[in-house]
């Protein structure tokens, strides 16, 4: 791809690098910007500076935060004994949709793959047995996408907290194998939830 601007180059080599994005599509959303007054360029990019300085992570579930403490922990009206183990924000956005769930969420941060240098110790599950051992949970639902890096990952944790007196459960296979929770529509999302059942029983089918 040949460019008459090395500014306009750097910029698209730039934005190709965000996930699912090509040169191509890169060169449309830069020469889309060029095209907006300066202002709107201004209010991204101090969107985006805003994003990266200012963010947090819930010191208590690690999802994405403006606070300390995002608004779902520090909602009162949560079940706090019921957390429900997910791989980042977007699964905690999608059940939040549903609006069938009412208890809490631990962010993991990911999913265990060792293909991709991805272990136990890269994700947040000590804090997260932390939990269970201080007896602060009676439920961990397994909400992690039923691929194979999901049911590692959902196993470890099973392994790390099952000698601890807390009920596992996992979403109902309503969602279908290999699918990420984000794409899932809500209705079914939403009786995945409602309908989890005992995650031994989800080892021994």
């Amino acid at each position: 791809m040949n460019f008459s601007s090395k500014l306009l180059e750097n910029a698209v080599n730039e934005v190709s690098r965000l996930p699912g994005i090509g040169k191509r599509t890169a060169l449309r959303l830069v020469l889309h910007l060029l095209k907006q007054p300066k202002e709107n360029t201004k209010y991204l990019t101090e969107a985006l500076n805003s994003l990266r300085n200012e963010v947090k992570s819930c010191k208590k579930c690690h999802n994405i935060s403006d606070t300390l403490l995002c608004d779902i922990c520090s909602n009162t009206n949560r079940n706090e004994e019921i957390v429900c183990v997910v791989e980042d924000i977007r699964d905690v956005m999608a059940i939040e949709n549903t609006g069938q769930f009412r208890g809490l969420y631990h962010v993991l941060g990911g999913k265990i793959s060792p293909i991709d240098g991805i272990g136990p110790q890269n994700l947040q599950i000590e804090s997260l047995v932390e939990k269970v051992k201080k007896k602060e949970v009676k439920e961990l639902i397994f909400a992690l996408s039923s691929t194979m890096e999901g049911d590692t990952t959902n196993f470890y944790i099973f392994k790390q907290i099952e000698k601890y007196e807390v009920t596992t459960s996992t979403i109902a296979r309503g969602i279908s194998v290999g699918d990420e929770l984000e794409y899932a529509d809500e209705i079914t999302l939403g009786r995945s939830i409602v309908n989890r059942i005992p995650f031994e029983q989800s080892i021994k089918g």
